[in-house]
């Protein structure tokens, strides 16, 4: 995105509020706009980016006002968009509300209005992280670790294996069995860490070659 200064968007976000009925000033206090219509006080900070001085910013007006928004540049691009989506979720957290400015041609979108946020809870995320919870066994990974991880996946397969070194090629069915691992034919067929090779229908052994123990998790 090419460098803007923040006044390129005062006069956007002015014309905003003024439709809405609002007499606006910029630089009032310490604040960047402030819009008045009766009793209704509105504020806006105004950045080239999101960043934690502006959010500070806007939460600091919230003493002042409930009504506080950031405003900055329309974002370009799919990162720029998905960046910019995880910051308007952040502001709605804030109780913030967030404007995007198109300086093309002044025009102004607003993503969130300020007020209360009650996060929606996802039942099937909650179901995903206990059920790898309660299959993890042990604890292998050291919390804020950005190596890789062993995931209840990886130990299972880890099993399979070991069995298979130690028993030869045998059937989907019987590593289950003795290995304790249901999802063991499953495992055996993604053979998604390379370890594993099918040798007839149901039966497999391991790779003559097979990879080390380094690679992503799963």
């Amino acid at each position: 995105m090419a460098r803007h200064a923040e006044t390129e968007l005062y006069a956007p976000v002015k014309a905003h509020l003024e439709a809405a009925g609002f007499e606006v000033k910029g630089e009032v206090g310490a604040a960047d706009v402030v819009g008045l219509r009766g009793e209704d006080l509105v504020i806006v900070e105004l950045k080239t980016g999101f960043s934690l001085t502006l959010l500070h910013q806007a939460v600091a007006r919230q003493k002042m006002t409930d009504s506080v928004y950031v405003a900055v540049p329309r974002w370009t691009g799919r990162a720029g968009w998905r960046a910019f989506r995880r910051n308007v979720d952040l502001c709605k957290r804030l109780g913030l509300g967030v404007l995007s400015v198109r300086l093309e041609d002044g025009f102004v979108q607003v993503h969130a209005d300020p007020g209360p946020f009650r996060p929606r809870r996802s039942a099937p995320r909650r179901a995903r992280l206990l059920g790898e919870f309660a299959a993890r066994a042990g604890d292998p990974n050291s919390g804020g670790t950005r190596g890789r991880i062993v995931t209840a996946y990886r130990q299972d397969a880890t099993r399979i294996r070991a069995f298979l070194a130690e028993a030869g090629p045998s059937r989907g069915a019987v590593v289950a069995r003795e290995t304790g691992v249901a999802r063991a034919t499953s495992i055996l067929r993604a053979n998604h860490y390379g370890w594993f090779v099918r040798l007839a229908r149901g039966v497999y052994g391991l790779a003559e070659q097979a990879p080390d123990d380094e690679g992503s998790s799963a």
